[in-house]
């Protein structure tokens, strides 16, 4: 494995045979050079080689995740060393219709295409490792993407382009160059059993997905004809749970946390198109619009991905689709008998928002206790730390905030030149209990000025937030934590 190895190993996990992150001189490899991904995939061919075993080597290319290439931050660009073989200009990219046309917007889509490109790169030296190697007409190769662009509307959601990824298959011998398969519809569950039914292995019980192999060898299949999409949480433990079911006319969704007041937490939050949408929303009822959704939602959403597929035009209510929609409720209803969903029985009771609410807040109550836990065990087992600073960091803020609007605070460093380079977390937190909106993590050396924007929610639990942070890797083995005292939601 190369890359997001905590990412790609199993809750029950199990050794890798070897990690590919280092480089063969031993210095650690970059995550957003291309070249090295095919020195990696040369290491760990031959390393199969030396065992006398066959490969499988998983390739976790960086791009095009955050930061992209010379993304913008506080209106510098980031020096990259690491240039893809074309840059894109603002001025060159589609604006998604999902988002809205604004200069910021086609800067972060210049850059955003820079670092796919530059993905395309790391594939090129990967692919042509295998070349070298002499085993490429002897080796599937499987690309995919795991989700849509990290941009308002896209990642973290369930909508059309948050899942209409990338797929492709070489198979020297089996499936004919160029070949191009847009009549089945297929999803991340079923991989497992098409990659065992590919090595002709014996499938285990207890799969969700089924097998599409034979659409590989250019066979047909019944019942592809739509997709389950499931979302729990993200990575920070913020539950927003939805499901939804698309065909290839039209896309369902069910948002049992919408309540109108909760605010959804998603890491596009932290880019430069979702500040400049906040601020557009002050004054454009139309982006007002938008980012009220985009915060908000509402617990049924039904879209015409045929002929709206940025899902811009909700037809719930429509009266032409109430049959369609009827049928799309069932479908999903019996997925989640058969894969025994927790969220059946709210679903079944869609219409009551008491019921809503109580599942949501049950399942918030079980990730905040799953967080504890784990805070403990880490703190079980955390080596000792390192003496504990109060001179490293300072937060300044303003007086009040604005609901529904951006905050900048200045965050003032000065680390030592023994600490180097460190990692600082940078929290807003709201209401009296300072529950955690939002957190950035960013790299801190020497003296300096760092300036963090937040999005204020437009409703705060007591119309109070607080800002917090602290130096090191993680919090139980931080060199300095700061807090400040409640600021005022105006």
């Amino acid at each position: 494995i190369r890359h997001k190895v905590s990412h790609s190993t199993p809750y029950h996990p199990y050794d890798w045979d070897l990690v590919l992150d280092v480089l063969p001189d031993g210095t650690k490899a970059h995550v957003k050079d291309p070249v090295s991904y095919g020195v990696s995939t040369r290491r760990g061919i031959q390393a199969a080689r030396q065992q006398g075993q066959p490969f499988c080597l998983l390739i976790n290319i960086a791009d095009p995740h955050k930061p992209f290439h010379a993304q913008a931050r506080s209106g510098e660009t980031i020096p990259d060393p690491h240039d893809p073989s074309r840059v894109f200009m603002p001025d060159e990219p589609p604006t998604p219709g999902f988002l809205f046309e604004d200069p910021v917007v086609s800067k972060e889509l210049a850059h955003y295409y820079s670092s796919v490109r530059r993905a395309d790169d790391g594939v090129g030296h990967i692919v042509r490792a295998l070349e070298e190697s002499g085993e490429a007409d002897n080796t599937l190769v499987l690309f995919l993407s795991d989700h849509g662009m990290p941009l308002p509307f896209a990642k973290t959601q369930v909508y059309h382009h948050s899942t209409h990824t990338p797929l492709i298959f070489r198979w020297p011998g089996v499936i004919e160059p160029g070949t191009l398969d847009d009549q089945h519809m297929v999803s991340a569950v079923d991989f497992l059993p098409t990659l065992l039914d590919v090595l002709d292995l014996p499938h285990p019980d207890g799969m969700d997905g089924r097998s599409f192999a034979p659409l590989l060898k250019g066979q047909q299949q019944d019942g592809r004809d739509f997709i389950i999409k499931e979302y729990n949480e993200n990575a920070g433990g913020s539950r927003d749970p939805m499901r939804a079911v698309q065909t290839k006319e039209l896309l369902y969704i069910f948002n049992p946390w919408s309540n109108g007041q909760r605010v959804m937490a998603t890491a596009t939050t932290g880019t430069p198109t979702y500040r400049r949408m906040a601020e557009l929303a002050q004054t454009d009822p139309a982006i007002a619009a938008r980012h009220d959704l985009y915060q908000h939602r509402v617990a049924e959403e039904l879209y015409d991905v045929q002929n709206d597929p940025d899902c811009l035009v909700n037809l719930i209510d429509d009266p032409a689709q109430q049959q369609k929609l009827a049928a799309l409720r069932k479908t999903l209803e019996a997925w989640m008998v058969r894969t025994g969903d927790h969220m059946l029985d709210v679903f079944r009771h869609r219409d009551d928002p008491a019921v809503r609410e109580a599942y949501v807040q049950q399942k918030e109550k079980e990730a905040d206790e799953r967080k504890g836990q784990r805070r403990k065990a880490k703190r079980k087992t955390a080596a000792p730390r390192r003496k504990q600073r109060n001179d490293l960091i300072a937060l300044e803020v303003p007086e009040s905030v604005t609901a529904g609007g951006p905050v900048t605070i200045e965050l003032r460093h000065t680390l030592d030149a023994e600490l180097g380079e460190q990692l600082v977390h940078v929290t807003l937190k709201g209401g009296p209990e300072g529950k955690r909106i939002e957190r950035k993590i960013e790299r801190i050396s020497g003296e300096g000025l760092l300036e963090v924007t937040f999005d204020i929610p437009d409703s705060v639990p007591g119309s109070v937030v607080r800002f917090a942070a602290f130096v090191g890797k993680e919090y139980g083995s931080h060199l300095q934590h700061v807090q400040t005292e409640p600021v005022p939601v105006r």
